[in-house]
């Protein structure tokens, strides 16, 4: 795969705002805290001076994540934590300005930025081509899913092929569930059974719905999958199906903070931070941190979807 550098211009100027739409009203601002300590070597003033104007001015970039959905983000308490709380305050010490990420429901995080309700999308989302159309991605890790089934694999699921005759759950609005569409389509067409899909609200859902025996499984992310298997039930709850030839999980995708397409801007000051995280350690360091040093990404690139054509 093709992870070139990919420049976005700091001159373009920006577009008009795509028209509002209708969006959650669940979103809050996140309890104020003591300042966590400093995790770099401070401001990196190529990033800093890349910011919008607005952005530098206000001293915050709003970041929509749905919380909970670890290990991206999860609350201990009501303090944040996980990999996109620890990468937002890096970020932020690179630019000279604070993230702040407040709750939205995962399906809404998109129209909620293009309603100005924040700047970014810091929520786990994958890069897709279709996604691409309205966002643009500065990618934070680079993985794949994974099924999620009860421990024991009482059904014998090997693959997305072994879901035809069951059901199965996933959250509303993820990646996970195109592939599972597409796979329903395969198991009629192949006279396998019907797959019956469950959509849920939450990223939590899904395995509330498994353990309850009400599917059979759940796709999710192979980061979150890994977390979940490891934490649910101490470990006694769920087991994952993994592929020895697909570490990173299957049909690995970029994972990235979303921004809208005409902010090139702040794009590329993301962009410009999080490659001086890379180079200065700090970037493998929240990853290890978390368990996902496998998802690392070895330079900081826009778009990924698009570079993998």
């Amino acid at each position: 795969m093709n992870k070139k550098l990919v420049q976005i211009s700091t001159a373009a100027a920006l577009a008009a705002v795509f028209g509002l739409t209708a969006c959650s009203s669940t979103d809050a601002a996140p309890a104020k805290e003591e300042a966590a300590p400093q995790l770099t070597s401070g401001v990196n003033e190529e990033a800093a001076a890349a910011l919008p104007d607005s952005i530098r001015d206000a001293g915050v970039i709003k970041a929509a994540a749905g919380i909970p959905y670890p290990p991206f983000i999860l609350l201990e308490g009501e303090k944040q934590v996980g990999l996109d709380p620890d990468l937002a305050q890096a970020l932020g010490e690179k630019l000279g300005v604070e993230v702040q990420i407040s709750h939205q429901a995962f399906e809404t995080v998109i129209p909620s930025l293009q309603a100005k309700k924040f700047d970014i999308i810091m929520s786990g989302m994958n890069d897709t081509v279709e996604r691409e159309k309205t966002l643009n991605f500065v990618e934070e890790i680079y993985a794949g899913f994974s099924i999620v089934v009860k421990k024991g694999n009482p059904e014998g699921i090997t693959g997305l092929g072994d879901l035809c005759g069951h059901e199965v759950a996933v959250q509303k609005a993820s990646a996970q569930l195109d592939l599972l569409k597409e796979q329903a389509e395969t198991c009629k067409a192949e006279g396998k059974g019907e797959l019956v899909i469950q959509q849920l609200p939450t990223a939590q859902d899904p395995q509330t719905a498994l353990k309850a025996g009400r599917v059979v499984a759940f796709p999710v992310d192979s980061p979150v999958a890994a977390y979940t298997v490891q934490t649910a039930g101490d470990g006694n709850d769920f087991e994952m199906i993994t592929d020895p030839e697909h570490p990173a999980g299957v049909n690995p995708v970029y994972t990235g903070i979303g921004t809208l397409k005409e902010n090139t801007e702040l794009t590329e000051a993301l962009r410009l931070a999080l490659q001086a995280l890379i180079e200065e350690g700090v970037y493998q360091d929240i990853l290890e941190k978390h368990n996902l040093q496998t998802f690392a990404t070895e330079e900081a690139i826009v778009n990924g979807a698009a570079l993998a054509g």
